[in-house]
Parts: C-alpha cells; sequence; structure tokens
C-alpha cells in the first residue's frame, strides 16, 4: 500500500490556513512577539499566539458559545481544512495533545473548589479536547468516527497520530484517518517551561551558537490520508505520500536528551528503513531545532552521525510559529508537504553563526527541486519520532484482515505500597509519587512473569494523567501568582511521564507512546500495539493502565458524578 495526502490544514500564529502559512514562510515572516491574549504575569516572554481571542475564534468558526478548550478551537479549524481539502469523510480521528482543556481548567480553578462552573472539569482532559473536535466536524463529516484517539507523549504526539493512522491503512482498520495534532498555549506549560529555564526572553535562534532558550507557541495541523488506490479511484488530488515513520526512546532523562542522540538517531534510521531510502536520498530536514543548547547541540550529534559530512538542506521552523509542542509535528508535517509541493526550503530564521558540535541550517529560503523530506518531532523523556514525506509513493505493504494477535500474556495489579520496596530502592521511591511506585512495582513484577527483560514497545493508557502533580503545579501557579515555582511537579505532569520513567529503568529504545481517551485509552492502546505486532514492528509490549485516585480531584468530579479510579496495572501482550 502507497499512504497518499489527500488533505492538510493548519493553524499557527504565521496563518489560519495553508494559503496564509505559505505566504508567511515564503516573506520569512515571524510571528512570535508579546502575548496578547494568554494573560500570564510573564509579560516578558515572547510566544507564537494564534491572532484571534477564544470569542473571534468562535465566531470564525459559527460554533455557539459553549464552553470549549482552546486547543479544541484551534483544532476543528485546521481539521476542517483538512477534510475540505480531501473532499471525502474519514472515518477515524487520532489528535494529538498534552494540554487538552488546561486553560479552561486554569480560568475556573477557583469556581470548581467553590463547586462552580463545574461543567467545564470534563473538558480537561486531553482526549475530551479531541471529542470536542469531533462533534464539531460533523456538518462536514456526517459520519460518526469509527476511532477516536489521542496520543499524549508531549511534543512528538502528532507525528505519532500520523504513524498510527498509517497502520490503521495498512492493516484495513479504515478507509480514510484525519491525523495530526493540536495544543494552545496555557499558563501552566508556560510556566512549567519557565521552571525548567529553556525559555527565551528574545526570538529564539534555532542552532545558532548564542542561542538562549525556546519560544513556546500554539496552533494545530492535520492530514488526511488513505491508500493510493482509494485516493485515485475517487480523484482525489494527491499533495504526497508518507512513507517512512519510526519512534524510539532516548532513555536518558526525563526532560533533557542524550549528548549523541541516540533516540533521534534511532528514530531518523528507522523511517529511512521504512521508506526504502538512503541518507543521501533525503533532499531537506524539517528538524526538530527547538533552540534550547541541549536539543539543538542533541539532535545535531544525531544528524551527523546519521548524514556524515553530506548534510542535506536543514531548517527549524520554530523560529515562525514558536515551539507548539505537542501540535508541532502536525504543523511541521502540513509545512513539508507545502515545501514538496512549492519547491523551496524555509528558512531557519535567526540564525548568524555556528559551533563545532552544530549541523549549518538555511539561513534564507532556498528554492530547490524536493523529493524526499524528513520531519523530525521530539518529546520530554525521550519519546522521539520521525517521519518522511515524499513525492512519489513507497509501497509499506498490508495486512488485511488484522488478526487478534496479541493476547495479554500476565497482568498484574497493584493496589498498595506493599510491595514497594522489593522492587524499588529507598533513594528511587523519594524521587516518585505514590502512583508512579506502584506502576514501576506492576511493570517490573509482570515482565518477570512474563520472562521478558527488555520489552519492543511500552505503551500507557490514563484518562487523566499524573494529576497529583498537575493539582500541586497549578495550585502553587495560582497561589504564587507565577513566581518561584519548582519544576518537579511540572516535569512529572506529562502524561508520558510514567512510559518514559519504565523506559529509563529498564534501558529500553524502543516503541513509547501514551494514549488519553477517556475509558478509552486502553482500547487506543491496544490497538495501536495489536497493529505493530500484526505488521511486524514488535513481538511484544508492556501496556501500563494507570489513574490516580485524589483527594481534591475527587471532590470536584464527586459534584459531577464521577469518581477517578486507583489504577496501577501491568499487561504483557504477544
Amino acid at each position: 500500500m502507497r499512504i497518499a495526502i489527500t488533505g492538510i490544514g493548519v493553524v499557527s500564529a504565521i496563518g489560519i490556513n495553508c494559503t496564509e502559512t505559505l505566504r508567511s514562510l515564503l516573506a520569512e515572516r515571524s510571528c512570535v512577539g508579546p502575548m496578547r491574549y494568554l494573560g500570564s504575569m510573564h509579560t516578558d516572554i515572547p510566544v507564537g499566539e494564534v491572532p484571534y481571542s477564544d470569542a473571534e475564534l468562535k465566531r470564525l468558526l459559527t460554533i455557539g458559545d459553549e464552553p470549549m478548550p482552546r486547543t479544541s478551537l484551534l483544532g476543528l479549524k485546521a481539521a476542517r481544512e483538512a477534510i475540505e481539502m480531501a473532499g471525502a469523510e474519514c472515518d477515524a480521528f487520532i489528535s494529538g495533545t498534552t494540554v487538552g482543556g488546561m486553560d479552561l481548567t486554569e480560568q475556573h480553578w477557583v469556581d470548581y473548589m467553590e463547586g462552580k462552573a463545574i461543567e467545564n472539569i470534563r473538558l480537561h482532559e486531553a482526549g475530551e479536547s479531541t471529542n470536542a473536535i469531533a462533534q464539531h466536524l460533523s456538518s462536514i463529516n456526517p459520519s460518526p468516527f469509527t476511532f477516536i484517539a489521542t496520543p499524549s507523549t508531549a511534543c512528538s504526539s502528532a507525528l505519532n497520530a500520523i504513524m498510527l493512522g498509517a497502520n490503521m491503512l495498512r492493516t484495513g482498520q479504515a478507509k480514510r484517518v484525519l491525523v495530526g495534532g493540536a495544543e494552545s498555549l496555557s499558563k501552566f506549560h508556560l510556566n512549567g517551561f519557565n521552571t525548567l529555564m529553556i525559555l527565551s526572553d528574545q526570538p529564539c535562534r534555532p542552532f545558532d551558537a548564542h542561542r538562549k532558550g525556546l519560544n513556546l507557541g500554539e496552533g494545530a495541523g492535520y492530514l488526511v490520508i488513505e491508500s493510493e488506490e482509494e485516493a485515485i479511484a475517487r480523484g482525489a488530488r494527491i499533495l504526497g505520500y508518507v512513507n517512512g515513520y519510526a519512534n524510539t526512546c532516548d532513555a536518558f532523562h526525563q526532560t533533557a536528551s542524550s549528548a549523541d542522540g541516540e533516540g533521534a538517531y534511532r528514530a531518523m534510521c528507522g523511517a529511512l528503513r521504512m521508506a526504502g531510502l538512503q541518507p543521501s536520498e533525503i533532499q531537506y530536514i524539517n528538524a526538530h531545532g527547538t533552540a534550547t543548547p541541549n536539543n539543538d547541540s542533541s539532535e545535531s550529534a544525531a544528524l551527523m552521525r546519521l548524514f556524515g559530512n553530506r548534510l542535506p538542506k536543514i531548517s527549524s521552523t520554530k523560529a515562525f510559529t514558536g515551539h507548539t509542542t505537542s501540535a508541532s509535528g502536525g504543523i511541521e508535517a502540513v509545512i513539508c508537504i507545502l515545501a514538496l509541493q512549492h519547491g523551496f526550503v524555509p528558512a531557519n530564521m535567526n540564525w548568524s553563526e555556528t559551533a563545532e558540535d552544530l549541523i549549518l541550517p538555511v539561513p534564507h529560503t532556498e528554492y530547490m527541486s524536493l523529493e524526499n523530506i524528513l520531519c523530525n518531532a521530539f518529546g520530554f523523556g525521550g519519546n522521539e519520532s520521525a517521519l518522511v514525506i515524499g513525492k512519489e509513493g513507497t509501497d509499506l505493504g498490508t495486512i488485511n484482515p488484522m488478526k487478534d494477535v496479541a493476547r495479554p500474556a500476565s497482568v498484574i495489579s497493584i493496589d498498595d505500597d506493599a510491595l514497594v520496596s522489593s522492587y524499588i530502592s529507598p533513594a528511587e521511591a523519594r524521587r516518585m509519587t505514590p502512583q508512579m511506585r506502584r506502576i514501576v512495582v506492576a511493570a517490573k513484577r509482570v515482565m518477570a512473569e512474563a520472562g521478558i527483560e527488555t520489552p519492543d514497545a511500552i505503551v500507557c493508557a490514563t484518562q487523566w494523567g499524573c494529576m497529583l502533580q498537575s493539582m500541586r503545579f497549578l495550585q502553587d501557579m495560582i497561589a504564587s501568582d507565577e513566581q518561584q515555582l519548582k519544576p518537579t511537579p511540572f516535569i512529572q505532569s506529562t502524561h508520558n511521564t510514567v512510559a518514559s520513567l519504565i523506559a529509563l529503568l529498564t534501558g529500553n529504545h524502543g516503541y513509547n507512546a501514551t494514549y488519553s481517551q477517556g475509558k478509552q485509552s486502553l482500547a487506543c492502546a491496544l490497538m495501536d500495539i495489536r497493529t505493530q505486532i500484526c505488521l511486524g514492528q514488535i513481538r511484544n509490549a508492556l501496556v501500563l493502565e494507570f489513574d490516580e485516585e485524589v483527594e481534591t480531584w475527587d471532590e470536584v468530579l464527586a459534584l459531577i458524578g464521577d469518581k477517578t479510579q486507583a489504577i496501577a496495572r501491568a499487561y504483557v501482550y504477544n
């Protein structure tokens, strides 16, 4: 099967559709600057905001004034463009996000605690922001989506969504899939990144010797993908092809990348191998390029290791849009398709001076014919993804119908801390929340029982993520007026914290994913690993299911008749 791209849609600081985005790219026009809508105390930090308020976005989308996360509003705009361009319905929707409805949560947190505005709390969950987009797409996609999933792997989320969608096509589980991601700015993650001291007070300078850090941005980017055969049969215009992809784990640190870029190197090698390409056949790389000292040095090491002294054209487009975190893979995949169609390499803006440990980027727009493009997206916890987009398609093969090849070999459930000391040292335990300790014990026990030292894949399922740490950081942020916050709660609040922690403890460089789709999270995780086992991409997988029972959060949820479960379960599938 050749996987064709027949629709694209994008929203970011540089444009709310493909036409505006292309115009900004060719004009080398950045829209990173002072914040207008976020309302943070840190007004000295530049951001890449979409230039519309929530009320203006609702009017633009002609939807009512009901509560809706900004993530969903941005995602809906880009998703509509992609489906309308494709000219056909999609039967599955996979959208990466991590922030989800955090913007509503932080706006109404005090009201929640007083029992007011409680209806908005359901929209906090990452999967609910995806469901909101799906619901409002019904006017142009009238048939209900048969499958909806929300990968939540920080900054690689959208690329991981594209991978799952492609695998569903190859196994006959979908006919046409809308894939990508959406993420809005929030005070929560602006302050979180600020505690890590990786935000710049100036426009970011990817791969520059004097770079000071990243600028956060927001937006959404989606692709409609389907088989080439299906696209040709209905007379669709093919914009490009998904020819290769891979996800790996750096297994080095929760927020930093390894000096040699091991995870990035493995992801790029895997994507090229699937595409059947040699490094010399790539003409352009849209690098992750966040402009942090660590990322740019690590990614450069991986690029030089793979391409040697024959590096293709390379640029990071984050100086245009800001770092749009979970949406970045979708937005930058759309940028790559625009570059492929119009024959240009986007500028690596604000660059002026190189260093020995850095690649030499393209400082200004260059026009050239492009056949194959590599797009990188790397997330917290060393979650590294790479995608190859081509002008011509590669036959990736199919297995249809998919067999139910993945069955649990072992299941372990941990509901107390009685066994923790047998599996985790006191020093390790002190650095983990109670829920983390339980899931680590469950993982170690189930792997021992199944006789697997290092699984091929680690996949997590969670409805709420690490809520205890999210609440701690949110409460501290509000109480301190965004001052003197500690980084640990933020680092441990991301949804893929658990999956990356298990990878670190086991030295696992394999596939690593987390799904946050409400009560369907486990079903999404199992869909992913069953599909991969069927395609021969993995032989086995460690699947972890977790959610936290947090006193304050339960008080809020009790007011609307819901309650999280205290879950720490581990499964081995093969």
